[in-house]
């Protein structure tokens, strides 16, 4: 009885579900559907009418192909209520059923493994596909006995044998899935042998063979993936009329090559080899060539032999990306003499094309990574040559140079080769035109201005930090420059001026387009190297303005206290050396620093960014100077006062 209960729940179920149009907790009904038939053994059907169980299992189905048409339910939950319709059918067979239903079976047991397969979930498949041969056998027999002749029995052999290779093929494809190789290799067979009969089967047995080839390719399986893929381009030899066609079957022997290359070249460099071979004879293709070529790197082939594959891609229509491609295949594996003179004869080749700039590009990249830096030089300059000359490179290919050049310079730079950044730099320089503002040109002129300070040009510095202001006078970065132009001058006025707009600058870095400005952290990085510079240089009250600015503007606490110690050392040493009547103004300097650092470790403190040993630290160094302070000045009892006050605070 227990059965036959859980088979009343699932008939509610069923009847809750097919009277809804579209319900909230269709995916709640299908899940308890699916639990509940699991409950259901193939016994139960006895006790209660057949006839009942069967027309809930077809309402059911039919429902679920109607929904899964209007997107109610996704595909697992389909073949959740195929696999229910499916167990319910089955329960209402009976020991000899007619053949209508032998067939609806074979039907219903067919789309529920193959809906089972198609989701992933292989093993629930494996049940539905043995019974679904099991009524083939069925139908097979009941249609031989009522068959009058030789004809009637090949008509029925075929009308069978049509149902039976789509079973087998779904077998095959759930044995993969579940890593069964050796069962998937005996259905294939089985499908195999039928093709002489079904031919037209064959593209899509060949397809299947390829599809399994690229499963077991992507999960590293190359022994397996090879079987499959020779089986795929075999099949597709079988039946010209039938077969997938040579764009197909060249893309089932690329892919076998491969395989090849990857399982181990050494071994099978013959196999692919020919395996790309037999390809570019069914379909040429540039993939084909570039595999070709791509084998014969891997397998330490002879220049010549690498020439003759590149020399039969030229024969053909091929893209310049293409060709690029090729080019950086083979200097990457460091054939250098076919490499170089791929590009030479791909640049005749597209010399009216507009991209002509990528295989000169790609030249001089080469040639430095090879260490053949005048060769490089002498495209660069035939370059700045063509492009005052209307042989411009595209906006993206001179972009793209200005990054190899930039790039060249900046490890001259960090190898402190200071003159041979510049001549990076200059070729830079040489494309843009008199005159012209860009924000880029004033990064440039920076960078040259950086260069002439290692190497004592002053003059030439100025001239690129003019120029720079020229461009981007709003950047920091530009400030920066024009700063230390006027330290290392001993122009005070123009240093402070340069200190106060960089400061200006860090106040607002959101607004600033520069994205290294973001988070304000450059922006002061700036600001304390400008102290350190006024330092060096023994400007005071330059280094003075920088402290402040920075004491102000960063978000590091730690950096504010050095930079407040450092504001109130230099005003210490400085209160040392003046008469009594001058030390006024310094006395109230003094109290504005110490009031700063008493304010930030109030912050610090609520905000938590310094941990209390450190807030110690620096309070105590702070009190120390405003305890001592108030002890000097015990003559003028006001000042006296505020430090006292400070200290305790």
């Amino acid at each position: 009885m227990k059965g036959e209960s859980h088979l009343l729940e699932i008939k509610v179920l069923i009847q809750e579900l097919v009277k809804k149009d579209t319900s909230s907790n269709v995916p709640e009904i299908i899940d308890k559907l699916f639990s509940e038939i699991e409950c259901v053994d193939n016994e139960a059907g006895n006790e209660i009418q057949e006839a009942q169980i069967e027309e809930s299992a077809i309402s059911l189905w039919n429902w679920a192909v109607t929904n899964r048409v209007d997107s109610v339910i996704n595909d697992e939950q389909r073949a959740k209520l195929r696999h229910v319709s499916c167990r319910l059918v089955c329960l209402c067979e009976g020991s000899d059923p007619p053949e209508e239903k032998v067939r609806r079976q074979i039907l219903m047991t067919m789309k529920t493994g193959k809906g089972w397969v198609d989701v992933g979930k292989a093993a629930l498949a494996d049940g539905f596909l043995v019974i679904a041969i099991n009524s083939l056998e069925k139908l097979y027999a009941q249609l031989m006995k009522r068959s009058s002749g030789e004809a009637d029995i090949q008509v029925h052999k075929a009308d069978v044998e049509k149902d039976l290779f789509k079973v087998l093929s779904y077998q095959a494809e759930s044995a993969v899935v579940q890593g069964y190789f050796q069962k998937a290799v005996t259905c294939l067979q089985r499908c195999k042998d039928m093709l002489t009969r079904l031919p037209k089967q064959t593209c899509y047995l060949s397809i299947l063979c390829y599809n399994f080839g690229v499963e077991t390719y992507e999960q590293k399986g190359y022994e397996q993936s090879s079987f499959w893929l020779s089986q795929s381009y075999e099949i597709g030899k079988m039946d010209k009329k039938y077969s997938p066609g040579e764009e197909m079957q060249a893309k089932v022997l690329r892919l076998l090559a491969t395989v090849y290359l990857e399982w181990d070249c050494e071994q099978y460099q013959d196999k692919a080899l020919r395996a790309i071979s037999l390809a570019n004879e069914e379909n040429m293709h540039p993939a084909g060539f570039f595999l070709k070529i791509k084998i014969l790197l891997k397998s330490a082939a002879s220049d010549e032999g690498i020439r003759t594959a590149v020399a039969e891609l030229l024969h053909h229509e091929v893209s310049l990306d293409f060709c690029l491609n090729t080019a950086k295949l083979l200097l990457e594996h460091e054939r250098e003499l076919v490499g170089f003179d791929f590009l030479k004869s791909i640049s005749g080749r597209f010399a009216s094309s507009p991209d002509l700039g990528k295989i000169i590009l790609l030249h001089i990249e080469f040639l430095l990574r090879r260490m053949k830096e005048p060769l490089a030089k002498q495209k660069i300059e035939d370059v700045i040559t063509g492009h005052y000359t209307g042989k411009q490179l595209s906006p993206e290919t001179l972009n793209r140079l200005h990054i190899i050049l930039w790039d060249r310079a900046a490890k001259s730079y960090e190898a402190k080769n200071y003159s041979e950044a510049l001549q990076w730099y200059n070729y830079s320089l040489s494309f843009y035109s008199s005159g012209q503002i860009d924000q880029n040109l004033a990064k440039l002129q920076r960078n040259m201005a950086s260069c002439y300070f290692h190497l004592k040009q002053l003059e030439k510095a100025k001239e690129a930090v003019k120029e720079a202001e020229r461009c981007d006078p709003s950047s920091i970065f530009t400030q920066f420059s024009v700063y230390k132009v006027a330290v290392l001058e001993g122009n005070t006025e123009k240093a402070v001026e340069a200190i106060v707009a960089m400061g200006k600058l860090a106040a607002k870095p959101a607004q600033h387009e520069d994205k290294l400005l973001a988070d304000g952290s450059a922006a002061t990085s700036l600001l304390s190297l400008s102290a350190q510079i006024a330092l060096e240089n023994e400007q005071q009250a330059v280094a003075v303005k920088a402290l402040e600015y920075l004491s102000q503007h960063s978000q590091d606490c730690q950096q504010v206290f050095t930079a407040l110690k450092c504001l109130v050392r230099l005003v210490l040493s400085k209160v040392t050396t003046e008469p009594k009547e001058n030390r006024t103004k310094d006395m109230e300097t003094l109290l504005t620093y110490l009031t700063s650092a008493h304010r930030r470790l109030a912050e610090s403190f609520t905000e938590g960014s310094m941990t209390l040993d450190m807030r110690t630290h620096e309070a105590h160094w702070f009190r120390k100077i405003a305890w001592n302070l108030a002890v000097q000045f015990e003559n003028c009892p006001g000042t006296m006062r505020d430090f006292f006050v400070l200290s305790f605070k």
